[in-house]
């Protein structure tokens, strides 16, 4: 056999230096985050985050946000059914009322939350123990809500979100406040709600007709595409929605462009709890001019956007699309 060749340690001698000053570099001293004293206005701890990734995307989004409502542009929410889960609701009802937010799309399980919360004050049941015997998804008051309200959105041609809204509106609601829904119902705004059949609890109560399911969320799809005909210059908020969502997003983008509709300068963001191929490459990569994804808890995410937003809009004018 062969001795093995030994290698001997590289003489380094010779190696080619140059200035560290010189050297092209990432991270300069401007970037670091700056401790803030007891007091400080809330704009100022967020500006005193560091000029680094994350915080850097948070201040650009909250920025696109201002940028949009100053110039009258659109800006829409589509929301996944954790972020109302999570407590998230009260910040984009705010949003709805300050006449920021002039659309909401949602999939099946946040409008099933949301009229839970509104119904009687509390969802989100225990799946695990209801599983066991077969009590799943077995609530009668959120299944007859969605037979109602399917049937008069599809007899109307308004919409499974607007008549989800309307029915809210007509009852006796323990938290009525709570409610996206009936929000977006009293400001007068597309609230739009996308089911995939089969997948929602109330999918498997023989009075929910699948037929009106079906014709009231496909009108919602067809409103939505209005809805984004007009977001050249808007922002669409993707909010903890992995698959459907940015499906319908995709779509809708789709349609709204064979019709000759430009969607020039449309910014995306995408929050979740973690990274997903479909809502990373559908709203943040392949349709916009711009897209922004932040990884992170909703709970913590979007009420600081909210404050933030809510702090920098207290000291920026709106300056009306009409009078622009």
């Amino acid at each position: 056999m062969e001795a093995t060749r030994r290698c001997q340690p590289f003489d380094l001698r010779g190696l080619t230096t140059y200035e560290l000053r010189d050297r092209p570099s990432k991270v300069f001293h401007t970037d670091l985050g700056q401790p803030t004293a007891p007091g400080v206005t809330l704009e100022d701890w967020f500006d005193s985050l560091p000029r680094q990734l994350a915080a850097n995307s948070l201040r650009a989004v909250r920025d696109h946000l201002c940028r949009a409502h100053a110039g009258g542009h659109p800006i829409v929410a589509a929301l996944g059914g954790h972020v109302i889960k999570t407590g998230c609701g009260p910040y984009l009802i705010d949003w709805i009322r300050r006449g920021l937010l002039h659309g909401i799309a949602m999939n099946g399980s946040a409008a099933i939350h949301d009229l839970e919360l509104a119904l009687v004050g509390k969802t989100s049941e225990d799946v695990a123990s209801q599983l066991v015997d077969g009590r799943f998804g077995m609530a009668r008051e959120t299944a007859d809500a969605f037979a109602v309200a399917a049937q008069a959105g599809s007899h109307e041609g308004r919409g499974l979100g607007w008549a989800l809204g309307r029915f809210l509106a007509d009852q006796e609601c323990a938290c009525p406040e709570a409610s996206v829904l009936l929000a977006a119902y009293r400001a007068g705004i597309p609230a739009t709600v996308h089911v995939a059949l089969g997948t929602d609890i109330v999918h498997m109560h023989p009075h929910v007709s699948g037929a009106a399911l079906g014709e009231s969320s496909l009108i919602d799809f067809r409103l939505l595409c209005s809805v984004l005909s007009e977001m050249e210059q808007g922002v669409w908020l993707n909010l903890g929605s992995a698959v459907i969502m940015p499906e319908v997003f995709l779509k809708a983008v789709s349609v709204v462009r064979n019709f000759g509709y430009k969607l020039d300068g449309l910014v995306s963001v995408n929050f979740d709890k973690q990274s997903n191929y479909r809502s990373r490459v559908n709203v943040v990569e392949r349709p916009v001019h711009e897209g922004i994804e932040i990884i992170g808890h909703h709970e913590l995410l979007i009420p600081l956007l909210h404050a933030s937003l809510a702090s920098r809009l207290a000291t920026t004018p709106q300056v009306h699309k009409e009078a622009a």
